[in-house]
């Protein structure tokens, strides 16, 4: 038989863009979180060692902190370590922030090709000047072409459920979240988290859950997470009776999960629980241990988790013992007075002092190497 007498073999050709899109899943799995605890991403203070203190008094939901994409894609270490993933946190997504949706989609797709998690979050909440300058953060929520494509394009990469965390919007009185989420909702996203204060206002108000209740209703069938003011049982209880799918825990000024990571018991076990000061500070060397494991017990290992447990203790010094207070639960906004504890231990590590610190992480860590000063990287804005 001739070679023109060969039956021709079909061949598929160049693979297109649409055949990337066939080829994706119809359909991604599923994030099953309604009615759980979020541990939300805390920039500095919610790495590894922190996630898994709290997963221990029951946080369901974690997430790494905030990354932002450029670094990722540049591909700096310590950026990348910030997505790294403990055994033990079985729900866990990560944090993406970036204000380009050509970086924003590279990234996510160089992350659903590398890294084992549920889910990918937008930060669309950060209210920080150097973020919102570049586009980034809340800056988003009044570009809205741009979170359009970002959230679009991200969706179509991942093979996990993409969330957003939003706020109410950047201007103080000015609600917007209500008009975006729907939009949110159309572009692709599984949940959006949202947080019940404005860009503006930081802490100066109390986050308002009414309005968190009424995007929960417009959010449907999409879920909705509510976040601000999570003190105690009794504020968890009044959230989920707003229509929320869950609520996230997160720094909470002055109280939440870096003041007492064991409000999740509390929530779970409807309960104040007055913590003893040496029950706190076996959480401490617990969190040193976890901190040496993960950064390593070397010099260098020793410091960045001393350097850790000061960013820490400086949330931590806020915390009111149950016992000592008048009225129950601590409120928001409310500045923690100065008080004597039951004992040495409780009165040290209520100790607003920098010194006090210090001598705290040297109890855990040893002593720190000589001219060693640290200034508290969220201590400026603690109070505002």
């Amino acid at each position: 038989q001739g070679a023109e007498d060969a039956p021709s073999i079909p061949t598929l050709g160049p693979l297109t863009d649409e055949d990337v899109t066939k080829l994706r899943p119809c359909e991604k799995k599923k994030l099953e979180i309604q009615g759980k605890l979020y541990l939300a991403p805390l920039t500095t203070c919610g790495n590894l060692p922190f996630r898994r203190i709290c997963k221990r008094f029951g946080a369901d939901v974690t997430c790494g902190e905030m990354a932002v994409c450029t670094n990722l894609l540049q591909g700096q270490s310590s950026e990348w370590a910030l997505l790294k993933r403990h055994h033990t946190e079985d729900i866990f997504g990560v944090q993406l922030e970036g204000a380009f949706p050509d970086t924003m989609t590279k990234c996510a797709e160089l992350l659903n090709r590398t890294i084992d998690v549920d889910f990918v979050d937008i930060n669309v909440g950060c209210p920080i000047d150097l973020v919102y300058k570049k586009g980034g953060g809340c800056a988003l929520m009044t570009r809205s072409n741009k979170f359009e494509q970002i959230v679009r394009g991200m969706n179509s990469v991942l093979d996990v459920p993409l969330t957003v965390k939003i706020r109410t919007g950047v201007q103080e009185k000015v609600n917007v979240a209500h008009k975006i989420i729907p939009r949110i909702r159309e572009w692709g996203a599984s949940m959006v988290t949202l947080h019940g204060r404005s860009r503006e206002q930081r802490y100066t108000r109390s986050a308002d859950w009414e309005y968190i209740a009424e995007c929960a209703r417009v959010a449907s069938p999409m879920p909705l997470f509510g976040n601000g003011d999570i003190l105690s049982y009794e504020d968890a209880n009044r959230a989920m009776q707003m229509g929320v799918s869950g609520i996230m825990i997160a720094r909470q000024v002055p109280v939440g999960a870096l003041i007492k990571p064991w409000l999740f018991t509390e929530i779970k076990e409807q309960r104040h629980w007055d913590i003893s000061s040496s029950e706190r500070f076996d959480i401490l060397r617990d969190f040193t241990n976890y901190g040496l494991e993960h950064w390593g017990s070397d010099t260098q290992g020793v410091e960045k988790t001393r350097k850790f447990l000061l960013e820490w203790l400086s949330f931590l010094c806020r915390y009111i013992p149950v016992g000592l207070l008048e009225h129950l639960p601590q409120r928001i906004n409310e500045r923690p007075p100065y008080y004597l504890g039951r004992d040495y231990l409780e009165t040290l590590m209520a100790s607003q002092n920098v010194d006090d610190w210090i001598k705290i992480s040297e109890l855990l860590l040893g002593p720190v190497p000589p001219s060693f000063t640290f200034l508290p990287k969220h201590k400026a804005n603690s109070y505002r």
